[in-house]
């Protein structure tokens, strides 16, 4: 059974299939395409899949999972996950675009179950696979690689076997060199886990999900602060997580020590930005985040949506909060490394009055610091209120236009037609262009609210990632998170996630040949939308092929202009 005759009807059936493949159990995958080389930094992840059908016979009967294994020394350098398919309830918004896998509510493959001892379970009449990592961390190991992979069945007998070429660059990328922001939700891992917040149990499940955001590409985490006023329903609250301490006793004590613990996390994991968490409710500013100060009396929520923005009692504590925070900062972070947020996605006249008076509050607090916020109107911009706007993908055109320096974009739920996205529907394509968007319109950062939200949406009530990827059927599958709560507090990672990272290793590579052969060049190889027009954040190429091609020709670019000698490495047995 070989790769080049991979569907049979007597037999099993297997194809060795790209990253930018989804393996739906009801249509065999498109083959790996070799006549594009495969090549990656030091450190990068190279990945393949195997997809495999047991035979399509009625009396077929399986007699366990089967073994994938990289055969020989090259055993060092991979890792092993499932495919899984996850419920997905809305795949899709009505009268969405034709850039979609699928519209229908069903099962779809995204989770990347770890499969350590490389057993994957086939299933009856159904295509699986089996994602297979390869990292080589070092640029000692430069060159070209062979990796046997083998699969053997429950009796031991290979019943398939193929190799994949790696070439690892012996340049380094470099860092990515735009923010990366990402919204990172403290209070779903407690309820989740069931711990305590800011136990020893839920300090230790933050630094793992700190680091799988880290190692996806984020730079930038939102610092619970305060519990963030984001995805919170009107007069509502979400799980209280503050990592400040505000004790009332004749003014405001303040204990930073819970935020120190955590930009020493940030510092392990190589996070360079926190974002602190905004000032002001969502969707317009009209009222306060949920505060809690410890009184002679014990805890209680001091503000919230039932006070307003430009209420005294809350410049009273900024006014003594914010420079406090400020210091310390200062003394344990950096200043230029810090990012706050007045209130997200304001819209319209009332919005951007609103929004102006609560800025107003706190405008003297903040002088001299980043701020930033995510809207789609550009009206805020126009008006100064919001001096740097993170913009929504597909309300681009006037910022553009107005010739908006260091722009930031995001998207989220609300972008789901015409431009790049990461919904669990969507064809990985649209997640994997990002990398060139960002660079093509040479952004300053980028900002997603949903690295691990596992509420329903406006946060009434918590959900189990496993069972409900939509947040309760609002969102489209997969916007809400872009890992799932393994056991024992390890995140498991996804499809979304991994491509999302390769994403990231594109804009990395893409800013390395511009240093080295100029910008131009670099624009010239990624200008394309596929159909003889320009690469634009709503206008791309749908071809999975064309990203692999143009990350080889820019790699190529990097080897030759550090002269990189090619030495073949067999690591193979």
């Amino acid at each position: 059974m070989t790769e080049q005759n991979p569907v049979q009807q007597d037999g099993w059936s297997f194809v060795l299939a790209d990253s930018l493949e989804k393996v739906y159990p009801d249509a065999p995958p498109r083959p790996f395409d070799r006549t594009i080389p495969m090549s990656v930094f030091p450190g990068e992840t190279a990945s393949i899949q195997v997809a495999l059908r047991p035979p399509m016979k009625h009396d077929f009967r399986l007699s366990g999972p089967l073994e994938v294994a990289i055969d020989g020394p090259a055993a060092a350098f991979a890792s092993i996950s499932q495919v899984e398919l996850v419920p997905c309830s809305l795949a899709a918004f009505p009268q969405h675009d034709d850039g979609y896998d699928r519209d229908a509510p069903g099962l779809y493959p995204d989770l990347l179950r770890p499969a350590p001892d490389g057993l994957i379970q086939p299933l009856y009449g159904q295509w699986t696979a089996a994602w297979i990592d390869l990292v080589v961390p070092s640029a000692e190991n430069a060159g070209d690689h062979e990796f046997g992979i083998s699969v053997r069945d429950a009796e031991g007998r290979v019943i398939f076997g193929t190799t994949i070429d790696v070439t690892v660059l012996a340049a380094q990328a470099p860092e990515l060199d735009i923010v990366n922001a990402h919204w990172f939700h403290c209070d779903g891992l407690a309820s989740h886990y069931g711990v305590g917040v800011f136990s020893e149990e839920h300090w230790s499940i933050i630094d793992a999900f700190m680091g799988s955001a880290a190692r996806m590409g984020a730079n930038s985490l939102l610092t619970p602060t305060w519990t963030p006023p984001l995805d919170t329903a009107v007069g509502g609250t979400r799980l209280p997580t503050q990592l400040i301490g505000i004790r009332e006793d004749s003014g405001y004590r303040f204990d930073f020590s819970k935020l120190r613990r955590w930009v020493g996390l940030c510092v392990k994991h190589g996070i360079q930005y926190v974002e602190i968490a905004h000032l002001f409710t969502q969707w317009g500013a009209k009222a306060t985040p949920a505060i809690y100060v410890e009184t002679a009396e014990g805890l209680e929520r001091r503000f919230g949506w039932d006070v307003p923005s430009t209420s005294p009692s809350y410049r009273e504590l900024m006014a003594e909060l914010l420079p406090a925070l400020r210091s310390f900062l200062a003394e344990h972070w950096s200043l230029d490394r810090v990012i706050f947020h007045i209130s997200d996605e304001p819209e319209g006249a009332e919005a951007l009055a609103g929004y102006q008076q609560a800025k107003d509050v706190v405008a003297d607090l903040l002088h001299g610091l980043t701020v930033v916020d995510a809207l789609s109107d550009f009206e805020f911009y126009r008006s100064g209120a919001v001096p740097t706007p993170v913009v929504a993908s597909d309300a681009l055109a006037p910022f553009l236009a107005a010739g908006v320096k260091d722009l930031w974009v995001y998207y989220c739920v609300a972008q789901d037609t015409g431009v790049a996205n990461r919904f669990i529907s969507m064809p990985s394509v649209r997640n994997r262009v990002l990398g060139h968007q960002l660079f093509a319109l040479a952004c300053a950062g980028f900002l997603h609210w949903g690295f691990n939200f596992y509420n329903t949406a406006h946060s009434l009530a918590p959900v189990d990632p496993f069972k409900d990827t939509c947040a309760g059927g609002a969102f489209p599958g997969g916007d809400a998170f872009m890992v799932y709560p393994g056991p024992d507090g390890v995140p498991w990672e996804s499809i979304r996630y991994k491509v999302f990272a390769q994403a990231m290793w594109d804009h990395r590579a893409l800013s390395l040949l511009a240093t080295l052969a100029g910008r131009e060049e670099v624009l010239a190889l990624i200008d394309s939308n596929g159909s003889g027009g320009s690469l634009a954040m709503d206008s791309f190429s749908y071809d999975p092929l064309h990203y692999r091609r143009v990350r080889e020709l820019v790699n190529q670019g990097i080897a030759q202009r550090v002269g990189q000698t090619r030495q073949r490495i067999n690591v193979s047995s």
